[in-house]
């Protein structure tokens, strides 16, 4: 086992190899050599096949799975054995955890996992089946295994928080929750003297990743513990946006009677306490260390890019989620971003950039000191969501910083002032993407990957001009598909993430003639 195993001496260790079962004994403190398999302990009795799985699909496809419900274990087959060693290096520091309980990984002595002759194995195969279906994005097969299965059962999550030693306000939720994907509405009420919430997300695989990753962890350390379940709502009806309530794709929405209008209390719900802002991925797949939580000097581990939305890392000792530290004024709306290239990047790059998680109103790239720049968005929402999306990205051979400015807006350049072009402002562009109360835009949020959504492509544009059009920004052209039933649109893999970003700076709104001007995102997707 590894070193953060509390299991001593001698353990049995069942290996499912070619024509049967090989029992194995082994040390506890021997550790074998890596291996695309991987054998978890201490599986929580009502543990789902599904759930297990799906502590090793941020990591790549896994490719075969048993489950041993009565030893509490399981065996894991991951594509290839990068993938393995990566999921070992992301759990070691990081253990993970199932119905509260920690769960324990090392790799198996064996290359390879075959089960095709062992009886019983149709509700692991049929798990296996179901959750590779998901991450490829198909939910319709998630019926295989029906609610039983714990499989998406919606994308309402119920939430209890327990221990409530310091407060927990609507804002420091979305901060946690939107790292699993886009957050659309939030309730938090109290019932039976508890503390509760509702949360909806835009995807149910969202919800069901956050509810597998944040379930009995704590987000101060020692005291409010989430417990989450699904709810049988299908849609939440938020009627106020205020501090109880919101709806992120309707700013319109009264503040209601007696009710203060929503305002992030941002500073004073970090203040002194310990709850920390996440990251994601960088190029290439891998993030870099954020730093260390604040005040208790906790590494967050790098995590690959296809984990994105689940990346809410806990400390194994504390149970306590550590992520970087954001300094931030109460319903501010400016971004200090720092450490540019300041060669290559311009106050439209950022605009364009930026705009992918909400709309950007004004840049300004300081005169004196070009790495860092100030971003204006349209309010603190998006502002939270574009740091937690953006801060640590690669761009242009530079780690991106993002936080909360200590401005409250950004001034535009006095009349007859000499500016250089480094102050533009953006409130009234037809670029933005948010503009339209509850446009489907809010539903197709998703983090940085090598991965594009295009759109508003001319029909006699080939595959050849498009793969063309985008190796002439620098990138390494992977993978390009047409939608089958829509070909305005396809998916592009690129080399990293890095590539896919800057290719997004470079070419969104290009006019690919026939008056269309092509329109990119990032995909949930991959090719």
């Amino acid at each position: 086992m590894n070193n953060s195993t509390p299991a001593k001496g001698i353990h049995k260790k069942y290996f499912y190899h070619n024509n049967g079962i090989e029992k194995k004994t082994f040390k506890g403190d021997r550790s074998p050599r890596p291996s695309r398999v991987l054998h978890l302990c201490q599986i929580p009795s009502d543990a789902t096949e599904a759930e297990v799985i799906s502590l090793g699909i941020p990591f790549g496809r896994v490719t075969n799975f048993l489950m041993l419900k009565g030893k509490s274990q399981a065996l894991l087959e991951m594509a290839s054995e990068e993938a393995a060693v990566t999921m070992m290096n992301y759990y070691t520091p990081t253990t993970p955890h199932l119905r509260s309980q920690p769960v324990y990984i090392q790799y198996s002595n064996h290359r390879e996992l075959k089960t095709d002759n062992l009886p019983n194995q149709s509700r692991s195969q049929a798990a296996l089946q179901a959750v590779n279906a998901m991450q490829a994005g198909n939910l319709t097969v998630t019926s295989a295994l029906g609610a039983d299965g714990g499989l998406c059962p919606g994308s309402v999550l119920r939430m209890i928080v327990e221990n409530l030693f310091y407060p927990v306000t609507l804002e420091v939720l979305f901060q946690i929750f939107s790292k699993f994907g886009s957050v659309l509405k939030i309730i938090t009420f109290t019932k039976n003297n508890q503390f509760q919430a509702l949360l909806q997300y835009a995807d149910p695989m969202n919800a069901y990743y956050a509810k597998m990753a944040l379930d009995g962890q704590s987000i101060y350390t020692g005291c409010c513990t989430l417990r989450i379940d699904f709810s049988r709502l299908a849609n939440l009806k938020v009627r106020y946006n205020n501090d109880k309530s919101r709806d992120f794709t309707r700013h319109d929405l009264p503040s209601g009677d007696g009710h203060p209008a929503l305002e992030p209390p941002i500073a004073a719900a970090f203040g002194t306490q310990n709850i920390i802002f996440p990251s994601y991925a960088g190029a290439a797949g891998f993030a870099p260390a954020m730093g260390f939580a604040q005040g208790t000097g906790l590494p967050v581990p790098a995590v690959p890019v296809a984990l994105g939305s689940l990346a809410v890392p806990t400390s194994a000792a504390s149970g306590q989620m550590t992520v970087t530290g954001v300094a931030g004024i109460p319903g501010n709306s400016v971004l200090l971003v720092s450490n540019l290239n300041p060669e290559v990047i311009t106050p439209h790059g950022l605009f364009i950039l930026f705009g992918v998680y909400g709309d950007v109103h004004r840049v300004k790239i300081m005169f004196k000191k070009k790495e860092n720049a100030l971003v204006q968005m349209a309010d603190a929402a998006q502002a939270l969501l574009a740091i937690s999306h953006l801060n640590g990205q690669r761009l242009y051979g530079r780690v991106l910083h993002a936080t909360f400015s200590k401005h409250r807006t950004v001034q535009l350049p006095r009349e007859g002032e000499e500016d250089h072009g480094l102050t533009k402002d953006y409130s009234h562009s037809p670029l933005h993407r948010f503009k339209k109360p509850g446009s489907k835009n809010f539903r197709n949020i998703f983090p940085p990957s090598d991965t594009l959504h295009l759109s508003n492509i001319p029909t006699s544009v080939t595959v050849d001009e498009m793969k063309k059009l985008f190796a002439n920004t620098g990138s390494t052209v992977k993978a390009f598909r047409f939608f089958q039933k829509d070909y305005k649109m396809a998916l592009i893999r690129l080399g990293s993430v890095e590539e896919a970003l800057q290719a997004l700076i470079e070419l969104h709104n290009h006019d690919l003639g026939e008056k269309h001007h092509l329109r990119i995102s990032f995909s949930k997707s991959t090719i």
